[in-house]
């Protein structure tokens, strides 16, 4: 399943300014869809490793017009927030999903929205702060320690009421991790698909590709579709993804060749084909 992105800021690290516009973010968002995504994920606050927080009532202001703008979208929004506020107020609006960066420790109040609620949350990890979570990004295990405090923030959401289904888990690839921590994370990821949780991962252009091969964040596309390849094949259940028309190629493309090798060119379609958020965690 592909989640695309869609960030509604002026900072974020590739794409920043390009969807600022309601109009514009409205006019991609449904882009997205056509595009092949089963899920947009829209942010409004960036999360680029330095990036200063900022008040809730701009986040919403960006968020607002866009949400109501792509209300009648044909596929699910989730919402990239931390806040309980901003939150409250896009789930209103429709959102079927809540994306928390902080796994809720910007506000475990989220969690209880989430159950009285319904929506889908999705828990990723991140150390520190976007503005600190590049300082520290040694680990002794960091696919161990990253399961770990998943596991934590997805027993403290089920504590709070919410279903199983509902919560989904992110190892936070580029969030307070060195290169090699997130080449580490990838090639491990069925650890974290152990959890029993349906895993996010989003790979998508971001720095740890580019010192890989040495390219800006522009050219990153091919790497972001190899990854995310690389991913489904471990236990991903949805990329987070910018680029989505070329990563549904390849996973239409890679669907095919499997079906032909495996004679089950019938039985359901090529990976991420799920409609909804069912297939993620949440209501369908």
């Amino acid at each position: 399943m592909i989640a695309g992105i869609l960030n509604v800021t002026p900072d974020s690290f590739s794409d920043g300014g390009l969807f600022a516009r309601p109009r514009d973010a409205i006019a991609r968002g449904r882009q997205i869809a056509e595009e092949g995504a089963a899920i947009l994920d829209v942010g409004a606050e960036s999360t680029r490793p330095g990036a200063d927080p900022v008040p809730a009532d701009e986040e919403w202001a960006r968020l607002e017009p866009v949400l109501h703008g792509l209300r009648d979208l044909p596929i699910p929004v989730s919402v990239d927030t931390s806040r309980l506020e901003v939150a409250e107020r896009a789930i209103d609006a429709g959102a079927a999903a809540i994306n928390d960066v902080t796994a809720l420790r910007g506000d475990p109040g989220l969690a209880h929205l989430v159950a009285r609620s319904g929506v889908g949350l999705v828990l990723m990890h991140m150390r520190g702060t976007p503005r600190t979570m590049q300082l520290d990004t040694a680990y002794g295990d960091v696919v161990a320690e990253v399961r770990s405090a998943l596991a934590a923030a997805r027993r403290a959401a089920l504590d709070a009421g919410c279903d199983p289904q509902q919560v989904a888990v992110d190892p936070g690839l580029g969030f307070g991790k060195s290169v090699d921590g997130n080449l580490e994370l990838l090639a491990r990821l069925d650890e974290i698909a152990s959890l029993g949780a349906p895993v996010w991962v989003g790979p998508s252009r971001k720095s740890f590709l580019g010192a890989v091969l040495d390219v800006g964040p522009g050219e990153r596309a091919t790497a972001s579709v190899a990854a995310g390849l690389a991913a489904a094949r471990r236990g991903a259940d949805v990329l987070r993804v910018h680029d989505v028309r070329e990563t549904r190629h390849a996973l239409d493309v890679e669907a095919a060749i499997d079906a032909r090798g495996t004679g089950s060119a019938a039985s359901g379609g090529p990976p991420g084909a799920e409609e909804g958020w069912s297939a993620a965690g949440g209501p369908s």
